[in-house]
């Protein structure tokens, strides 16, 4: 086991010779951190908390009582390979929260960014990748293989089904399944969640002016509700050249490549 002098662990906690512990981190008592764990400066783990196989967790971060990090993914296929599971800095993992490493089918490795929120009981599944301030709402899940960009939000008691993308900015309400695609910007709410719009709310936390938000909204319509599909929708206002970071983002995202549709607007009556 490799530690600084500067940390502290409880005398109850279970620490494998083989984890690298660095400075200024404390563990919990009744915590058990595997052989090939790494946790980085100034990790907090608090107590009964269990970490385990390739996973290392960046600087900063913050794990509760009762999560389980990095225990073998929930797949069937999954035969005992060799796989990582990657956290960024200064996240805050709540009480009951699971995040799973990769598989062999799915490279090898799971993702998360920097300073992200992951409230109790949340789940994240194999080969999941997830970008930076990223909200996890309670008892929500992200199937294995999802790609959830930067400042997306995932309210309580939904489901991402496995293979869909939730873009930058894109906002999940409670109680939802989300079972293709959602745009940057969107706005999904539903029991079977349909895409309602764009997520005002936080085009406004992000600063931009009522102009610029009538702007996107208008290429936004525009995207959904013009006469062709949504992908030569997008070709054909990419072409405009807007020079609109979120219209691109929107664009970029949509002219991609997916294992999954997209979540489409209903019309207005």
């Amino acid at each position: 086991m490799k530690f600084h002098e500067s940390t502290k662990i409880h005398p109850s906690a279970l620490i494998s010779d083989g984890a690298e512990i660095g400075s200024n981190c404390e563990i919990g008592p009744f915590s058990v951190i595997g052989n090939e764990v790494i946790l980085k400066d100034n990790v907090l783990v608090k107590s009964h908390v269990v970490i385990s196989g390739q996973t290392t967790i960046g600087s900063g971060s913050i794990v509760f009582p009762f999560a389980s990090i990095g225990e073998i993914p929930q797949d069937l296929k999954y035969s005992g390979e060799k796989t990582k599971l990657i956290i960024g800095e200064r996240n805050k993992i709540r009480e009951n929260v699971t995040m799973n490493p990769g598989t062999k089918g799915g490279g090898g490795v799971t993702l998360v960014g920097d300073d992200c929120l992951f409230m109790t009981g949340a789940h994240v599944g194999h080969d999941a990748r997830l970008g930076d301030r990223i909200v996890i709402a309670n008892q929500s899940a992200i199937a294995g293989h999802c790609q959830i960009d930067d400042d997306a939000i995932i309210g309580g008691l939904s489901g991402v089904h496995q293979f869909v993308r939730i873009g930058k900015g894109a906002i999940v309400g409670a109680l939802t399944m989300v079972a293709n695609d959602v745009v940057p910007y969107g706005m999904v709410t539903g029991e079977r969640g349909k895409l309602r719009g764009l997520n005002i709310i936080g085009l406004k936390r992000k600063g931009l002016s009522r102009t610029a938000i009538t702007e996107i909204k208008l290429h936004f319509d525009n995207l959904f509700y013009g006469e062709n599909s949504l992908r030569e929708n997008a070709k054909r206002i990419s072409n405009c050249n807007l020079n609109n970071l979120e219209i691109d983002e929107i664009l970029k995202f949509v002219l991609e490549n997916s294992d999954r549709s997209f979540l489409g607007m209903e019309k207005n009556n």
